[in-house]
């Protein structure tokens, strides 16, 4: 790439011509550095003599390393791992939504919808969704896992249930809404990480009945995705491992 004598002179003697395609890339167009330039910055930062603070480039907005740890340091923290009686600021969780509303969807629909249950709220779910699994669990019913729907909410501060609202127009298929609302609940996740807090995604008990959606304003249409649990964290969950990633990618090239 060829740059004029003009903008030439605005850049430091100090900065290798490495940098000066990204100091051209983004002093005169403005722009964030297309991807494989930001990695090529990162490649060689370490040999920049000039102070960042003193240039008008682009740099990246947030600490990639950071963002790995984050993700990798994502945990499910169940209920029996909550500090009881301890309730998260209303204000975090209403944060975490909002951050859960910023996930992709195809047209930019939107369909998830949150019910949030806390205080006494959390006995109205823990009584509806018990009820209800053994008014239609028949032969199946255990006492344990009704126990288990009874006492569950009252461990946690908060119970966010997951909800899709089908677009009633239905432009894009279901499973794309579906994926849209997973995206979001993985954001739920990383944002209560980042606080401290625990969660955990269950799609056990009434998820899958029918007759639950009343109960959460959902149409005929609509899907009943799980509940996300939050409480304080009194007993850490343990270290993951993931399989190599070896495994799990195929790079075609050419």
């Amino acid at each position: 790439m060829t740059i004029s004598i003009k903008t030439q002179n605005k850049i430091p003697k100090r900065i290798s011509k490495v940098y000066q395609r990204f100091f051209f890339c983004c002093e005169w167009k403005k722009r964030y550095l297309y991807e494989k330039s930001r990695v090529g910055f990162l490649h060689f930062k370490t040999l920049f003599l000039y102070s960042p603070a003193n240039l008008q480039f682009c740099v990246m907005k947030f600490n990639a390393e950071e963002l790995n740890k984050l993700i990798r340091n994502r945990r499910s923290t169940f209920p029996e791992q909550f500090e009881e009686g301890k309730n998260i600021d209303d204000v975090i969780v209403q944060q975490v939504i909002e951050n859960a509303t910023w996930a992709p969807s195809h047209g930019n629909i939107q369909p998830w919808q949150f019910v949030v249950f806390t205080e006494t709220g959390l006995q109205k779910l823990a009584r509806f969704q018990s009820e209800l699994y053994k008014e239609s669990s028949g032969s199946k019913f255990k006492e344990a896992s009704y126990q288990k729907l009874q006492t569950n909410p009252l461990k946690a501060s908060h119970v966010i249930a997951l909800c899709l609202k089908r677009d009633p127009n239905k432009k894009f298929p279901e499973v794309e809404e579906i994926s849209a609302v997973a995206t979001a609940v993985q954001n739920i996740y990383l944002s209560v990480t980042a606080y401290g807090i625990g969660g955990y995604w269950t799609t056990g008990g009434i998820t899958y009945n029918e007759k639950a959606k009343p109960f959460f304003d959902l149409g005929e249409d609509d899907k009943l995705m799980g509940f996300f649990y939050m409480g304080h964290i009194a007993v850490p969950s343990p270290e993951q491992k993931r399989k190599p990633i070896e495994e799990k990618v195929i790079w075609v090239r050419g």
